[in-house]
């Protein structure tokens, strides 16, 4: 509670200052938490190159098998 009070006796501009500041942080937080989750790993450029080699591969034995 003392956090509180002290924060009650705080001029307007300096209250705006510690609002601000603190909701600059949360969003920062926030956006580099998500990043992070994110780009951790790439799973759909993952597939797209597993699809792709197979296709190449597929397609290269039907050329292979229509020379023959």
């Amino acid at each position: 509670m003392a956090g509180l009070l002290g924060f009650r006796s705080l001029p307007p501009k300096a209250k705006n200052l510690v609002v601000a500041g603190s909701l600059t942080a949360f969003v920062f937080g926030a956006y580099f938490y998500t990043m992070r989750a994110v780009g951790g790993t790439d799973e759909l450029q993952v597939a797209i190159d597993k699809f792709e080699s197979h296709k190449t591969k597929n397609e290269g034995e039907s050329n292979m098998s229509s020379k023959v």
